[in-house]
């Protein structure tokens, strides 16, 4: 291969290699209750999560879709789903980053080459991060992709373009860049960091999720080696499950989101807030109508965490045996979980301050990150298109389209 791998990782003490499934939810649950701790602080004063980052890195969390014949752990969709939920609902900002790092894995397993993936998977069981630079600006719509890779004379190409909404980019070692080749097909060049040519702006300034530093990317003349591209578009070509365990993903962030909130919510009305005086109870924890509102709250997020774990038992089966029917049930699966997911997180982060009361709005508290956090997240793509899909396929059987957004 063209580059060969570093030694070790800037900034962290040597990879962990997680063994199975149980211990990647037992260091997930460790590192969510190390995350949370800073979260407001680094919201408010937007310190973009290096260390953390660093740290996920060094735990193996990063590597533990990695196929086992290769030294990964491979875990289920299950449990991936559940590692963003817990990151999520610690942080959601930092549970966003690893986002895409995870949807480019997959690209690898499922087009790279046996030398690719022997090259990539070391690289991600000694800590090394993907970020990614496929979304652009001003285009007519989110698929019309104009960065090109070029073909140069002794096979390597040409990459140009401008991306922006870049999550993890900034902290990664490695760039996924979604490009089209002179034929308009679909390709992902993975970029390093220190590639000449490749710039990389903290220039995100959104409302919510402020530290995943989603700026812009300029790709300007890269020299990117053949070995270095992968055939995207043949992902899209036969069943696939490309788009249903991304948006799964999503689905685990906002419910994440959802259930932080709900958290939060509970912790501030028991040791902050104080009872209506018409309630006639001597706490708020006692008030009937937070009671009330509590209980509904409650059945948000657990409806949430109920379709995600369901949507992830559909992508584990239909992984398990692939066919246009699997991916279909899939993909519907994973629709229902995000657009749930979504409503969730934004009303339980926004009913937070109504059954808090007014000191809860209090800007020194942030308690407004779980709300700007869930508005900026569930704006990634539309759940009215989702609900569209959901209905055809009920009503008349119709399977949802292929592509990375379903």
């Amino acid at each position: 291969m063209t580059t060969p791998a570093p030694a070790a990782t800037p900034g962290h003490a040597p990879t962990h290699v997680i063994a199975d499934d149980a211990e990647a939810l037992a260091v997930a649950a460790s590192l969510a209750a190390e995350f949370r701790a800073g979260a407001a602080v680094r919201d408010a004063e937007r310190r973009l999560p290096r260390r953390e980052l660093d740290r996920l890195s060094a735990s193996g969390l990063l590597a533990v879709t990695v196929p086992a014949e290769h030294g990964g752990a491979d875990v289920s969709a299950s449990t991936l789903a559940e590692v963003f939920r817990l990151l999520a609902s610690a942080d959601g900002s930092l549970s966003q980053i690893p986002q895409s790092h995870f949807a480019y894995v997959n690209v690898i397993r499922r087009q790279g080459t046996d030398e690719q993936r022997k090259f990539f998977f070391a690289e991600l069981l000694a800590g090394r991060r993907f970020g990614n630079a496929q979304s652009e600006a001003g285009t007519k719509h989110v698929q019309d992709i104009r960065t090109r890779l070029h073909p140069r004379p002794d096979g390597s190409y040409r990459l140009d373009g401008v991306k922006h909404y870049s999550t993890g980019a900034l902290f990664a070692h490695w760039i996924p860049v979604l490009a089209r080749t002179d034929d308009d097909k679909l390709h992902v060049a993975y970029v390093p960091s220190d590639a000449p040519g490749l710039t990389v702006i903290d220039d995100w300034d959104g409302l919510g999720q402020r530290t995943t530093a989603s700026g812009t990317v300029r790709l300007e003349g890269i020299e990117v080696p053949a070995d270095r591209v992968l055939p995207h578009h043949l992902t899209f070509e036969g069943p696939q499950l490309h788009g249903a365990v991304a948006q799964l993903l999503h689905a685990a962030i906002d419910a994440g989101i959802a259930g932080g909130a709900l958290a939060a919510a509970v912790e501030f009305v028991r040791t902050n807030s104080r009872p209506w005086f018409e309630s006639g109870v001597g706490t708020a924890a006692e008030d009937p109508l937070l009671i009330q509102r509590f209980g509904e709250l409650a059945l948000q997020v657990r409806a949430s965490e109920a379709l995600l774990r369901e949507a992830a038992r559909t992508v584990d089966a239909a992984q398990a045996a692939l066919t246009d029917d699997s991916a279909a049930e899939a993909s519907i699966a994973v629709a229902a979980a995000k657009v749930q997911a979504a409503q969730a997180a934004v009303e339980v982060a926004s009913a937070l301050f109504e059954v808090s009361g007014t000191r809860s709005a209090l800007n020194s508290l942030n308690l407004h990150r779980h709300w700007r956090d869930a508005r900026t997240h569930t704006l990634h793509d539309p759940t009215r298109w989702k609900i569209q899909h959901i209905g055809r396929y009920v009503l008349n059987g119709t399977r949802p389209p292929r592509h990375g957004l379903l």
